[in-house]
């Protein structure tokens, strides 16, 4: 990561990241009343199909080793309105904040290091936005 900024694009039919071996797709209030209404799904009947909840957190529902019930053959079924930790990625907090992690992404991302310059205070808001998104996660 340069000190001025950062490279990433996301690639075509790429979904890599959907498919890390570790991890959960965490959901805001926000994203679950907008994927069910983009579902024509009621609140209610979203949130017993696709949402896990504890004290702390919403995840979706996963069964066995997938991640996400959203992605389908050719990429992620609810892409116009994904889930902030989605939108968001790969300026998180831990890898926008560490430049070895940063460099470490560039292993399994193909999109790192590809597009255009983001500026890292753009970066940073977006890692804010993630921290605000998700508290209990940082």
């Amino acid at each position: 990561m340069a000190s001025m900024g950062m490279r990433f694009e996301c690639q075509p039919n790429c979904t890599i990241c959907c498919e890390m071996d570790e991890g959960f797709v965490y959901v805001t209030e926000s994203d679950i009343v907008r994927i069910a209404r983009f579902l024509r799904m009621s609140l209610r009947q979203f949130v017993a199909m696709y949402v896990f909840r504890t004290a702390s957190v919403a995840r979706f529902r996963v069964k066995g080793k997938a991640r996400c019930p959203f992605l389908v053959a050719g990429g992620c079924s609810i892409h116009s309105v994904k889930p902030v930790q989605c939108r968001l990625y790969p300026f998180w907090p831990e890898f926008v904040n560490d430049k070895r992690e940063w460099k470490k992404l560039r292993a399994t991302c193909p999109g790192i290091g590809k597009g255009e310059l983001v500026q890292i205070a753009a970066a940073r808001t977006a890692a804010e936005q993630m921290r605000t998104a998700h508290p209990t996660l940082y």
